[in-house]
């Protein structure tokens, strides 16, 4: 009994020295990295699998949000908060999430809560009114102006309580009892300047375009006027001696005004005493006028051959080096002549006689003559024989032997015994009349 004994004693007491060595070796060995208990790894959290990627974003104010809280993306649990550090006074958050998230790079946070008295998690979307782009990547950080925190219950209570203590609400009567007092019997003038508000504000607001567009010309006025802001005080600066000199020849001025001031009251006599000689000569100026423009039509014609008056236009064509071309129709119809010439005036009535007598007048023989003119036939014989035979001419010597009938081919004067036309016949024919 007394050897079992000591072997039993020295059991525990060894397990007891093993166990206070191994305690002092772990606190010798955590204690230089140790800061606390919350460096210790909380239980639970969000499963993010095998192959999780981090993404950090930069807070103002992370509120009460601890690491282990939730990360979501429409209230889903699709990572956990990891670690929170702060840099340059402002908290970084860094997320881990699952590799199935896909979000936007440019991809917003916010710190939410749960509930009114809720746990804080950090909230991820995609940016509201503006395109997505490009996508959210291991290492990825979302800045400070991509990052908002919601509005704790004890800002709203402690807004409340300086509205209820602050003397807020004793304002709020005291307007309330002036407006009424001052609305009081005024009404329909009050409701009158509300619509006229009402239109005023509608007016402006479909005019805003026009509003825009003319603020943006007055910015660019503003701007080319700074542009040139030296030489408008360059121009400033020269009109100082211009207005020195206008004041010194302020008398002449005057003068003139006043000069000019009856120079006014003259015409205006003028004006007046002659208006109605005006008014007749621009009435006969507008007879004048309305013919003119009847005859617009013409005097384009008459203007363009005025430059080759008497020839025609096309007298260039009959122009052709030294030499000329020049076609002339002459008409001596008594009766045209006579109408041409003596026509509206107070011989119009020999005109009119003259055509009469040309229509008494017998037409011409106008044929061919079988000999030349001025030829006799006798002048074509050998030895003018022929002569001898015919007419008077026969009768006035021996054409065969040189006689009278030979005369040096000289036509005898014509006689008056038949009428003019036969006198012609026998010229154009050769013989005597």
């Amino acid at each position: 009994m007394s050897a079992t004994r000591p072997a039993a004693g020295r059991t525990p007491r060894r397990t007891g020295r093993a166990l206070a060595i191994l305690l002092a070796l772990s606190a010798a060995v955590s204690g230089c990295t140790f800061k606390g208990v919350s460096s210790l790894p909380l239980p639970g959290g969000v499963n993010t699998g095998a192959d999780p990627y981090e993404v950090k974003m930069v807070f103002e104010n992370v509120l009460d949000l601890v690491p282990q809280s939730e990360c979501r993306v429409n209230d889903v649990p699709v990572g956990m908060v990891t670690k929170i550090d702060l840099v340059n006074w402002k908290a970084v958050v860094t997320c881990r999430l699952r590799r199935t998230v896909e979000l936007p790079g440019n991809a917003v946070a916010a710190i939410s809560q749960t509930s009114l008295l809720g746990e804080k998690f950090v909230a991820l979307s995609a940016p509201q009114g503006q395109t997505p782009q490009g996508k959210l990547v291991q290492g990825a950080e979302i800045p400070l102006d991509r990052t908002s925190r919601s509005t704790e219950v004890e800002e709203v209570l402690s807004a409340m309580s300086m509205l209820v203590t602050g003397g807020g609400l004793e304002q709020i009567s005291t307007i309330n009892h002036e407006l009424n007092a001052a609305l009081q019997g005024h009404t329909v003038q009050l409701r009158d300047v509300l619509g006229r508000l009402n239109t005023f504000v509608g007016t402006l607001d479909r005019q805003k375009g026009q509003i825009v567009t003319t603020i943006d010309k007055v910015d660019k006025l503003s701007s080319t006027l700074a542009k040139h802001n030296k030489t408008i005080a360059d121009t400033l600066d020269s009109t100082a001696p211009a207005v020195k000199v206008l004041a010194s020849q302020r008398k002449d001025l005057t003068k003139l005004l006043v000069n000019m001031d009856k120079l006014g009251t003259v015409a205006t006599r003028i004006i007046n005493r002659s208006q109605s000689d005006t008014v007749a000569n621009l009435q006969s100026l507008q007879t004048v006028l309305t013919n003119t423009n009847k005859a617009s039509s013409v005097i384009p014609k008459v203007l363009t051959g005025l430059f080759t008056f008497p020839f025609p236009q096309t007298v260039s064509q009959a122009i052709k080096g030294d030499y000329g071309n020049l076609f002339i129709s002459l008409d001596l119809n008594v009766g045209d002549i006579a109408h041409n010439f003596l026509s509206g005036t107070p011989l119009g009535g020999v005109a009119k006689a003259a055509d009469k007598l040309q229509g008494l007048l017998p037409p011409p023989r106008t044929g061919v003559p079988d000999t030349p003119l001025g030829v006799l036939p006798s002048l074509g014989a050998q030895n003018g024989g022929t002569g001898g035979t015919s007419g008077t001419g026969g009768t006035s010597g021996t054409g065969g032997n040189g006689g009278s009938g030979g005369l040096g081919g000289v036509l005898p004067p014509l006689g008056m015994s038949g009428p003019p036309g036969d006198d012609l016949g026998a010229l154009l024919r050769g013989g005597t009349a």
